[in-house]
């Protein structure tokens, strides 16, 4: 004799789905506040951003209400909160900076902004076409929260200081050279 099977019920698929959404909002809010100077809560915005979608795909596990919709709102939602986000707060708060230097100098502060978010880009678009085949037991490169987590730690850190971004431009350049894709 077969054990019967669970039927779930479909409002149950909203509740990871509203946690994916909570994360690209928190996301959407750490833009906001970057553009408008507030580095500290752009920072704790990401950190908040993880969280939500750490919880998320285990709340699907848990309610069995995984499916392929959530995996790819999931990787937008991250390319915004792990991706955007953080460029952009880096860029806000140090690298936009470097165009006081000269003009070729303020390209490489936003170039530098691109390559962490098009890197983001480059690792979901990597996961989620390796993710059924590649052998678990294998580093597969950074995850995109965690590179998000150690540009916000920085951020934060520095800003928490009261160590202005100009004065540390050339160190944030460094360590986005060295996040890759």
């Amino acid at each position: 004799m077969e054990p019967a099977e669970k039927k779930v019920h479909k409002g149950v698929y909203l509740l990871p789905n509203a946690l994916t959404t909570g994360a690209m909002f928190a996301g959407f809010y750490s833009i906001i506040s970057g553009i408008n100077g507030h580095f500290i809560a752009a920072a704790v915005a990401v950190v908040v951003a993880g969280v939500l979608d750490g919880l998320d795909g285990r709340v699907a596990r848990l309610t069995n209400t995984q499916s392929e919709f959530g995996v790819q709102y999931d990787s937008l939602s991250d390319l915004i909160s792990f991706g955007l986000a953080p460029a952009l707060l880096a860029f806000n708060w140090s690298l936009s900076s470097m165009s006081e230097i000269s003009p070729f100098a303020g390209k490489l502060g936003w170039l530098a902004a691109f390559l962490f978010a098009a890197c983001a880009a480059l690792r979901l678009a990597r996961f989620n076409t390796q993710a059924s085949s590649s052998d678990k037991s294998y580093f597969q490169g950074l995850a995109s929260p965690a590179a998000a987590g150690t540009l916000v730690a920085t951020v934060w850190f520095f800003a928490d200081q009261g160590i202005a971004g100009e004065t540390v431009r050339w160190l944030m350049w460094l360590k986005r050279s060295r996040w890759g894709c």
